[in-house]
Order: structure tokens, then sequence, then C-alpha cells
């Protein structure tokens, strides 16, 4: 591989220098936006506003990673931004410059999500660009049961299952719904939402005492919930059906109810436990390798992404949400009008507790989704005792650790070597 990539070094510094290191245009390397249709959005909708020239190319993550890797190697390229997910990004944090003092022109950005760009260092790695997410949707005619005082935008777990309680005795049947079906993401949850939200961690404290708190918070609110959950995928068609009348999903799979019926339903951000209001962004972040042909021009084509016309653009172009307050447009899809500001009041409130998706597990995650899939169904399926499920699956958990020697990831505190299991 090594070979490989000297190779590849020594290719792109040789074309470099045929070209004379003369680039008209800044050359933006991405592995988002990679669909042709969106590549060409990207090119005419987004980056046709830059005064200084943008060449926007897309690729997928191998070859992405192959030549980013290379022109770091060789210390000179022609890539002067960078556009990837978290993961792939947190890889080359000691060859990205310092995006500290690009100009923001007072843009508000999700201070959780500009902590995860200083990559575990002082400087600012990456800048956050943008995301997509998992909220809470509801029928409107489900509001009449909230719990006296709640604040739908601030809720806490507590608060749903009094919720769901006051739903299911008011109308006769259960309302809350899961996508716990073979194809749900009941999985994400479980690793994004109510674990960090209870234990503040995803892996290192699986079997906590907290995790066992939140575990039975969960058993609760299952009292609660539509026992058709089990086979529910996408939950926008029990809210459209009237089965189910508040759910948790990722973004795409509730769109469709609010593009349907818009006046009949809102988003709201995922409940918040003792630890924090954990969730799970699918976070892509623009950074600058040091080996960038022009450093001023590649932070300004940074600080031109980062403007609210050129966030909304993006979301036209992408569906992926903004990640500062960039206001949004009437004549979005209305599914956009509704979830973007749940999105953004979730990843910027206070209490905010962003749970990375996993990292490092190559062909091991699936095994990983499915330690978590088992406790769910052994735990409130099955109802057995809940330590002794935590302990045996802990076991399960730390082999795939130990086997991937996979470090922690967020909200897991940074390890060497295999992130623990306690």
């Amino acid at each position: 591989m090594k070979k490989q990539i000297s190779m590849l070094a020594c290719a792109t510094l040789a074309f470099a220098l045929s070209a004379g290191m003369a680039q008209a245009q800044t050359l933006f390397w991405s592995t988002q936006a990679a669909p042709v249709e969106e590549t060409q959005k990207m090119r005419e909708q987004v980056l046709a506003g830059f005064e200084g020239g943008v060449d926007y190319q897309a690729s997928e993550t191998g070859p992405f990673l192959t030549r980013l890797a290379a022109e770091i190697q060789a210390g000179s390229g022609q890539i002067g931004v960078v556009g990837s997910l978290h993961g792939d990004l947190s890889t080359y944090a000691d060859s990205f410059v310092d995006l500290s003092d690009v100009d923001l022109s007072g843009i508000a950005v999700s201070e959780a999500f500009m902590d995860l760009g200083k990559l575990g260092t002082d400087e600012q790695k990456y800048l956050p660009w943008m995301q997509a997410n998992y909220v809470m949707a509801a029928s409107r005619q489900a509001l009449e049961y909230l719990p006296e005082g709640a604040d739908l935008n601030a809720l806490t777990y507590d608060d749903l299952i009094a919720w769901s309680k006051a739903l299911a005795e008011g109308t006769g049947s259960p309302k809350f719904g899961f996508p716990a079906g073979p194809q749900g993401l009941k999985h994400r949850f479980f690793q994004g939402f109510l674990l960090p939200s209870y234990a503040g961690s995803t892996v290192t404290k699986f079997r906590s005492a907290e995790a066992v708190e939140g575990w039975n918070a969960f058993k609760e609110l299952w009292q609660y919930t539509n026992p058709a959950s089990t086979n529910y995928a996408f939950m926008q068609e029990p809210l459209l059906s009237g089965d189910v009348w508040v759910a948790f999903d990722h973004i795409a799979r509730l769109a469709d109810a609010f593009n349907q019926r818009p006046e009949d339903f809102v988003a709201f951000p995922a409940p918040a436990g003792p630890a924090g209001r954990g969730f799970m962004p699918v976070l892509a972040g623009i950074a600058v390798p040091a080996s960038a042909p022009d450093i001023d021009a590649s932070k300004a084509l940074v600080a031109y992404m980062m403007q609210p016309e050129t966030q909304v653009a993006t979301l036209r172009a992408t569906n992926f949400y903004p990640v500062t307050d960039a206001a949004l447009p009437a004549d979005l899809p209305e599914s956009a009008k509704a979830l973007g500001p749940a999105i953004n009041a979730m990843t910027t409130a206070d209490d905010a507790l962003p749970a990375l998706l996993p990292v490092g597990l190559g062909d091991l995650g699936g095994q990983f989704n499915q330690v978590y899939t088992d406790t769910f169904e052994r735990i409130v399926l099955g109802n057995q005792p809940v330590e002794d499920v935590l302990n045996q699956q802990a076991d399960t958990l730390r082999g795939l650790m130990n086997q991937a020697n996979a470090p922690c990831w967020l909200p897991d505190a940074p390890s060497e070597g295999a992130c623990p299991v306690d």
C-alpha cells in the first residue's frame, strides 16, 4: 500500500510540475454530492458564485483517501479544499491547516460541531459543512396530550414517557412508534441517542448503572409503544396512516409525511437524559491540506461555503442541512422547512451531546450494530434482566472492539488502542 501511495505521490507531483503549478481554480476534492446530478448542482448552483473559480470533483471514499494521502506525502499537490465525513477527516488532523482565522462574518455555527472540527487539537482542523440527522415527529393532534409545562423543543425522556402514557390512555391505544422492524434504524437510536443521553457513552459505559437506567426508561416507554413497531422501517408511513402519532426516525424516513400533509405534522429535537441531549449527526466537514497550492484561496473558498446563501444552496443540491443558523427560504420542500429547524434546535441546544457514527470498525460494523439490536430484543422484547443482558453483551462488544482495535469515538473519551468496555 505504501508503495502504491509513493508511486501515486510521484505521479501527482510530476503532473503538478508539468502544469507549472498554475491553477486558475481551486480544486474542491470531495466524497459528498458524488451522484452526477448532485455534482452538477454543486458546480452550477452552489459554487458558481465563488469569484476565485472552483473545480468541484467528487470521488468514492477509497480513491479520495488515496489521492489525499499521496499529496500529503508529496508535500504539495493540486487539492485546495477537501470535503468529507468526520470519520474520513479525523485521520489527517496533522496534515490540515488551522482554519481558526477564517472570517465567518458573525455566522453562528453549532458549538458542538466546531469542537468536533478540532479533531482533538487546539486548532480548527475542519469547519462543519453540512449534516443529516435523526429527529422526532408528531401529529399535531398529539400536542394536546403533552405534559403540562413540557417544551416540545426541550423534552426529556421522562417527558416523552409521560406524553406517550397520556396518549395511550387518552386515545385507547399506544401512539408512540419506533422503527424496530428488520430494516428499521433502531440500533442508531441506542448507539447515538439513548445510551449517550443516560451514560454519556456508547461503548465504554455500555453496562454501567447509568446505562441500566436508560434501558429501564426505554422499557417503560415501550409499554406505550405501538406493538406493530417491530415491523416498522420508515416511520413516515404509520404517521400518515394515523397508527402512530409520535415517532423517532432518520429525516429521510420522515420526509414524505411532511411533504404530503405539511399542516398535520411537527418536527422537534430528540429528548434529553441525565447526561445530555444525545444525537447522532451524519456530519461532513471542509478542510485545507497543508499541501494545498494556494492556502489563501482555499480559505476564501471555505469562508464562502459557510455563508447563509451557500448553505441553503447546498441543501437544495444535496439534501444535507446547514450547520449554521442560516434562514431557510419559503420555497423549500415542506419537509426541509419542518425538519431543518428541528435539527438546528437539537444541535445547538445547550445540552447538545453529539454521538458520532462508529469509527474504525471496518467489516465488523454489522456485528457491532447487532450487539445493540440483540440487547434491545433481549431486554425489551424478551423481558430479560437488564444487568444480566448488559454484562453478557458487554463481553461480545469488548471482543469486537479488541478485534478491530478501534479507538473510542465521541461521546466516549479518546483511548490509546481499542476502546475499553468497562
